[in-house]
This record gives structure tokens, sequence and C-alpha cells, in this order.
């Protein structure tokens, strides 16, 4: 998409701090990060959200959610425990518009979301 933040960071237009990267995912650092672990994962094709993901294939959606469990491995917070949180429009505060997966970890997590 044009316009889309994410795709332009996954074209190498924009630059990140990359976590992970293959031809279907990138994972690259929150720039504005809600714990001392918080990693993007997003599909380098264009997808709106998760509503949006329906013509996506499975394997594609579980290749995102894998790729999610292996960032907090290479993070260093699977033993500790880690967040996977996707938000998915704008009262579920989804900021930019391209599916994502939030990896968070690295300290205790508040008990008011679930």
């Amino acid at each position: 998409m044009e316009n889309c933040l994410f795709c332009k960071i996954a074209a190498g237009e924009i630059p990140s701090t990359k976590v992970y990267e293959d031809d279907e995912v990138l994972a690259f650092r929150d720039i504005a990060p809600q714990a001392p672990v918080h990693v993007l994962v997003i599909p380098k094709k264009h997808v709106s959200g998760w509503y949006d993901a329906q013509g996506e294939s499975d394997a594609a959606l579980a290749h995102l959610m894998r790729v999610a469990a292996q960032v907090a491995k290479s993070e260093g917070i699977v033993e500790s425990g880690f967040r996977v949180v996707s938000n998915c429009g704008p009262d579920a505060r989804q900021t930019v518009p391209h599916l994502h997966l939030h990896v968070l970890g690295g300290c205790g997590m508040s008990d008011g979301m679930a």
C-alpha cells in the first residue's frame, strides 16, 4: 500500500532496527516501547488488520505467530513470560492500519488488560 508506514519499513524505505526477517515477515523494535522488550512483527504483504486477513492463507497467519514466539526466544523473555498483542481498529487503538503483533516482555505486566 502506497502510504502505509509499515509497508515502507518492510520495503526498506524507512529505517528500522530489525530483529528478524524472512521473505514473508519482518520483526523490528518499536520506536515508542511500552516494555523493555517491544518488538513489532508484521507481514511484508499489506493486510489492514485481522478482519482483512480472512483472504490470507492459514500458513501465512500461523507463520506470523511462530515468528512472534521466535522473537520472544531470541529476546530472552520466554522463561520470564511475554505478551503478544494485536490491536484491530480505532477502538482498539490500532494506530497503523497494517496487521501487526506486539511482542512485549522484560518486566512484569499490569493486570489491567488481558
